[in-house]
């Protein structure tokens, strides 16, 4: 219990001090995340750790690093980006201005894959692409395009699996041990910092993608985000979520319909 007690001030302290709301993240999730960075960076208590952590912030910049969660890669999940390819890519083409949110968008690989796609449904031009993260370090990363060559290997996998009409090396330029992504890809996406638990919605979308995000949530925390994407979609708008996420619980479930039910794409309809 006193755990339990020093872990909820502690989230407390840092939404009052820096404005980062974690306080309705899945409880489990959180403290697994807090107790490794402990760990790593050798804090016996949750009050030590709380006491750096408000007076430093650069330490704290490292501790948001650390225990937000980026696990990504190109075109993961292929038959999602099939499904999107096949699916949706089709909707967006309606329209004569397309505005997308990927929300959660760590290092940048899956907002550089739906940008060639979008480039290979000749969408790009006339698309932008807002990435958000809360994560500046990861953001940052995605904004340079620069990757470790070891992974083209299995991007280039899931490319073909998801339905690629070209060589992933179309897209990059080997140098070293690294690729850079090419550059006009790029011109068509923002980069921003975005809170999903405190920050509000910013524009109109066309599509919407989070994915792999929601689980880290707890339900009151679920049911605020799904509002927020509820409130950013057009008309007709398209909602993506990972497949280990759904709508079954969320108050707006009723306000969308399925179209993909493996893929968890949703339209909003109301």
């Amino acid at each position: 219990m006193g755990d339990e007690l020093e872990l909820k001030e502690l989230l407390e302290s840092i939404r009052f001090v820096y404005g980062y709301d974690f306080t309705e993240y899945a409880a489990a999730s959180v403290k697994r995340r807090i107790d490794h960075f402990m760990i790593t960076n050798k804090f016996n208590s949750l009050k030590t750790l709380g006491k750096t952590l408000l007076k430093e912030d650069g330490f704290f910049e490292q501790f948001i690093q650390e225990i937000t969660v980026n696990v990504t890669e190109m075109f993961r999940d292929p038959p999602f980006y099939k499904s999107l390819r096949e699916n949706i890519m089709g909707r967006l083409a309606t329209y004569p201005f397309i505005k997308i949110w990927i929300a959660g968008a760590s290092t940048g690989e899956e907002v550089y894959s739906l940008a060639i796609f979008l480039r290979e449904k000749g969408l790009l031009e006339r698309s932008v692409i807002y990435a958000t993260d809360i994560n500046q370090k990861a953001l940052q990363t995605a904004r340079e395009g620069i990757y470790p060559i070891r992974n083209m290997k299995a991007y280039t996998e899931n490319y073909i699996k998801a339905g690629g009409q070209h060589s992933l090396s179309d897209y990059y330029v080997a140098k070293y041990d690294s690729v850079l992504l090419d550059r006009s890809l790029r011109q068509n996406i923002v980069f921003a910092a975005h809170n999903l638990a405190a920050d509000r919605s910013f524009n109109e979308f066309q599509l919407i993608s989070c994915r792999n995000v929601l689980i880290y949530f707890n339900q009151d925390l679920q049911n605020k985000v799904i509002d927020l994407f509820y409130e950013s979609l057009c008309p007709l708008g398209i909602l993506a979520l990972g497949n280990k996420e759904s709508l079954l619980f969320s108050d707006r479930k009723g306000k969308f319909e399925m179209l993909d039910r493996k893929e968890k794409i949703f339209i909003k309809t109301d």
